[in-house]
């Protein structure tokens, strides 16, 4: 990264609808920006002011931070590629397509002594980021239980519907609340899940939804259901940690009056986290930078990306065994 007065070079790959927000969390840091896509984003290039690059490897070359924004099965080689010439890497989760590949990412970046951020942007959402502080500072006693969800409209990209090609309900949509239910309660033992309907030759068909039940190493359980659903269903998460002396609880309708609050960056965000007025999506990426500029640790680590991948595959192991725990 250049000095600290200077503006940090920022290559993206991908111009799916997450672009946006990445674009305009980077250009809120004064960033250059360059995109690179299999189909040329001109119109995306247009409306944040960023330029072309012919493709991956010529925009490696030009920045010093990649962010990784292209399907899941494309992670492990374009993260490997630009570790390779000494690039930090924003890594859209899940990080990778398995717990093996994810742990190669961070072993690379780790060796080559460049930063890696998984963007598990849930944790940058105020409400959230507050009821693990409460958790941590003992708010609510000893934790026993958690509770989250997170549903809305499915997304319109066939891949994210393919599980043998990366996507999945439980891949690309629950892997958020896998790693809030990290982050409160730490390491999973046990996991169990159910899909309806099930995925027929990795394939699945919408509505669909599932639930993922966690056991934790100190005890704690944790419930998360989760849908991609009907065209136009409004977003919706909610979250609730039981202790032993109260309960912490948030519900994303409730904060916006009864009603899924859109992307103030993009409105084709329906199976996306949305934003909100506390800027997630920017104080995600004022992290990464001030990690990379400081050297602390950013509040993601690659440990938390591999941790929330390892649960995922758990997960769909247990999908194949009828519903049965599977040991982490």
């Amino acid at each position: 990264m250049p000095g600290e007065s200077a503006p940090p070079r920022v290559g993206l790959i991908g111009a799916g609808a997450i672009a946006a927000a990445h674009l305009d969390a980077w250009q809120a840091l004064g960033a250059e920006c360059v995109i690179s896509s299999r189909t040329r984003p001109t119109a995306l290039a247009e409306r944040f002011g960023a330029e072309i690059a012919e493709d991956a490897d010529a925009l490696i070359d030009r920045v010093d931070i990649v962010g990784i924004l292209a399907p899941t099965p494309t992670h492990l080689n374009l993260a490997l590629r630009a570790i390779a010439r000494g690039r930090h890497v924003v890594c859209e989760k899940p990080l990778a397509l398995t717990s093996a590949e994810a742990q190669r990412m961070a072993d690379a970046a780790d060796a080559a002594g460049v930063r890696l951020l998984p963007a598990h942007v849930v944790r940058y959402f105020a409400a959230y980021r507050r009821i693990q502080q409460a958790v941590v500072a003992g708010g609510i006693g000893a934790l026993q239980t958690l509770r989250l969800s997170r549903a809305g409209a499915g997304p319109t990209t066939a891949w994210f519907y393919d599980e043998n090609a990366g996507g999945g309900l439980i891949r690309d949509l629950l892997i958020h609340d896998i790693d809030q239910a990290l982050w409160l309660a730490g390491t999973v033992t046990s996991v169990s899940a159910r899909q309806d309907p099930p995925s027929i030759d990795g394939r699945l068909s919408a509505p669909v939804t599932a639930t993922v039940e966690l056991t934790h190493a100190n005890g704690v359980t944790s419930r998360i259901d989760g849908g991609w659903l009907g065209e136009g269903t409004p977003f919706r998460t909610t979250i609730e940690a039981v202790g032993t002396a109260g309960a912490l609880a948030h519900d994303s309708a409730a904060e916006a009056g009864g009603t899924a609050r859109a992307s103030s960056v993009d409105a084709d965000t329906g199976y996306l986290p949305p934003q909100t007025e506390d800027h997630p999506y920017r104080a995600q990426i004022a992290d990464f930078a001030e990690a990379i500029r400081t050297g602390r640790p950013a509040l993601v680590t690659p440990a938390d990306g591999v941790a929330a991948v390892a649960v995922v595959d758990a997960a769909y192991a247990s999908l194949a065994a009828g519903g049965a725990p599977i040991p982490v």
